[in-house]
């Protein structure tokens, strides 16, 4: 029994360490793994590919002349996130901003066109195109004295600019200075013999004054210049109506539907004049009427013009006082 019992505490001894060593360590397996970075596994992985298809990739920079192609083409609302980005990555570009401006007016939205517009004039006070295409913007939202003042600035940095003088006669014309208007339509047309948006704008408003025999030449004059303009046809159909010349004004309204189908003003006023036009035997020399506003401007360049100032309550199936659709960049 001794013996045993002997046995029995040498036993007992030798196995107290081991359980001790088993029963305290009671973490989780896990624990020294849960205490590394995910990124050990990857580390001689070699699975570089598939980390860098999933990495965020930087789009190459837009230029300005991808920018400006897509402008060129019509496709103003993508030519406005192009120069959105081209503006964030050259942001010291006055141009950018302007031609920024210029897609934003196309796509419909005035606003961010005059936001593009200031901060091209932020950037360079003096840029002209961006003052005088604001000032568009303005007069198309009713916003005619805001406008005058950038004309104005327009016109201080070159006075002698047809461009300018068109445009400042929009905006007399929209304040009721009819008479300024004129004058400034009158100076657009001696300095730029072809400005047909000034001649067609200077006629409409003889016609709005019951000036039709004074308007014709002047609106055969533009006509001739720009024969594909439905809107100067109109208003040429417009001039000879009233004036009794129902065949050439029945051609003339036609000429404006031929040039755009869809134009509503022309096909009503082509209905109005068809009835007398089958007994109109006048003919009318579009050369010779064009020849004689061409002999008024000379009289104009020799002379102080005076302005008219006749009023009508006559109203008449013509356009708005407006411009070419076309903006240089």
């Amino acid at each position: 029994m001794p013996f045993r019992s002997s046995h029995l505490a040498f036993f007992a001894a030798t196995l107290a360490p081991l359980a001790v060593a088993c029963g305290d360590d009671k973490r989780p397996a896990t624990t020294t793994i849960s205490s590394s970075p995910a990124t050990v596994a990857i580390v001689d992985s070699g699975s570089t590919p598939a980390i860098s298809d999933t990495a965020p990739r930087t789009p190459p920079p837009v230029s300005y002349a991808d920018a400006a192609a897509a402008y060129a083409g019509r496709h103003y609302a993508e030519a406005v996130n192009l120069f959105a980005a081209y503006t964030r990555s050259s942001p010291e570009n006055a141009w950018g901003h302007y031609m920024l401006a210029l897609s934003s007016w196309k796509a419909g939205d005035p606003e961010q066109a005059i936001a593009g517009f200031d901060e091209a004039l932020r950037l360079d006070p003096q840029h002209r195109k961006s003052l005088l295409n604001s000032a568009r913007v303005l007069l198309e939202t009713s916003r005619p004295r805001e406008a005058l003042e950038r004309i104005e600035r327009a016109m201080s940095l070159e006075p002698l600019s047809a461009e300018g003088l068109r445009l400042l006669g929009r905006v007399r014309y929209e304040l009721k200075q009819v008479p300024e208007a004129i004058e400034a339509y009158r100076q657009a047309i001696v300095l730029d013999e072809r400005d047909g948006w000034a001649m067609n704008n200077l006629g409409l408003i003889y016609l709005q004054q019951d000036r039709s025999d004074a308007a014709l030449p002047i609106l055969a004059r533009a006509v001739e210049l720009r024969s594909n303009s439905p809107v100067f046809q109109n208003n040429f159909g417009t001039a000879l109506e009233r004036t009794g010349r129902f065949a050439a004004a029945k051609q003339a309204y036609e000429a404006a539907l031929a040039a755009d189908s869809t134009y509503g003003k022309a096909a009503a006023s082509l209905a109005r004049v068809s009835p007398h036009a089958e007994s109109d035997t006048a003919i009318v020399d579009l050369a010779a009427l064009a020849t004689e506003f061409q002999a008024e401007v000379e009289r104009w360049r020799d002379s102080t013009v005076e302005s008219d100032s006749v009023e009508s309550d006559s109203t008449v199936n013509t356009d708005s006082i407006v411009e070419s659709d076309s903006t240089a960049e």
